[in-house]
């Protein structure tokens, strides 16, 4: 996950109603779009190994994990696993993760990893889902001979402000 619950409740102001399931999904459905905007997987390479899945536990065939607990993981190369996974604990030759996993042979797994300025971008995103969610769509409102104006669907991106989306600009890759 782009950054976790706990850190999340700490930076921002969320109300009480949201369970720690519901800020989950928004996190994951944020850093879904950040990645899509972007059109980059924010891996980093150097920490990847090829592993097994046994039971829910990744067998590293290298040896050396190099994943802490809490990392996000993409798993690649894979038959019905692939996906961004959060490391949960961690050993020499295998580690696991939050999410359930099914048993495959050979799987690519890389580290991801989110600048701070990526992380700031998630969190405008989730505030700005605070704030403004219930209301999108509209741009302006007048009251004396009620008067509606619509955000127009080219300052959107995936229901999200591409003015908020722009800080992440630096980050964007071609797409082919």
């Amino acid at each position: 996950m782009i950054i976790s619950v706990e850190r999340a409740k700490e930076l921002i102001q969320i109300p009480e109603s949201w369970t720690v399931e519901k800020i989950s999904m928004k996190l994951k459905a944020i850093e879904q779009t950040i990645r899509k905007y972007t059109n980059n997987n924010f891996q980093d390479t150097a920490y990847r190994v090829t592993a097994d899945i046994v039971g829910g536990l990744f067998l590293c065939t290298e040896g050396d994990v190099r994943f802490a607990i809490g990392d996000t993981v993409q798993v690649s190369e894979s038959g019905y696993n692939a996906g961004l996974y959060t490391v949960a604990s961690v050993d020499e030759l295998s580690f696991t993760t939050e999410e359930d996993v099914s048993g495959e042979i050979s799987v690519l797994v890389t580290k991801v990893k989110y600048g701070e300025d990526v992380i700031d971008c998630a969190l405008n995103l989730l505030e700005w889902d605070i704030k403004h969610r219930d209301k999108i769509g509209v741009k302006s409102e007048t009251l004396s001979r009620h008067s509606v104006t619509y955000e127009d669907s080219a300052s959107m991106f995936n229901g999200y402000p591409k003015g908020i989306l722009n800080a992440v600009d630096l980050h964007r890759k071609a797409r082919f």
